[in-house]
């Protein structure tokens, strides 16, 4: 499974980012895929999950914020991020079952 994200920048507080992550390879058991973050000098984190099936999950800190889904084809996940605060600039990962591991995009809240 290969999987690329895409989508981060720059972005002022209060403004908003979707993130992609497009999985190529085996896809036929890609799920649960999830997005992770890791800030300068923190231990990644899981900031939202989503099933086979649909189901998603999300960090205290992003529910309400953020939101996950996906493409018709399933293969590609996306990472809605609304009222962005400076505590959420991290490189974020797309992860495969924990297992498989994109190469991180970087998200960066600052005025």
């Amino acid at each position: 499974v290969q999987l690329v994200e895409s989508g981060g920048g720059l972005v002022q507080p209060g403004g908003s980012l979707r993130l992609s992550c497009a999985a190529s390879g085996s896809i036929s058991s890609i799920y649960p895929m999830g997005w992770y973050r890791q800030a300068p000098g923190k231990e990644r984190e899981l900031v939202a999950t989503i099933s086979r099936v649909g189901t998603t999950g999300y960090a205290d800190s992003v529910k309400g914020r953020f939101t996950i889904f996906r493409d018709n084809a399933r293969t590609t996940v996306y990472l809605q991020m609304i009222s962005l605060k400076p505590e959420d600039t991290a490189t974020y990962y797309c992860s495969s079952q924990g297992v498989y591991w994109g190469q991180g995009t970087q998200v960066t809240v600052s005025s």
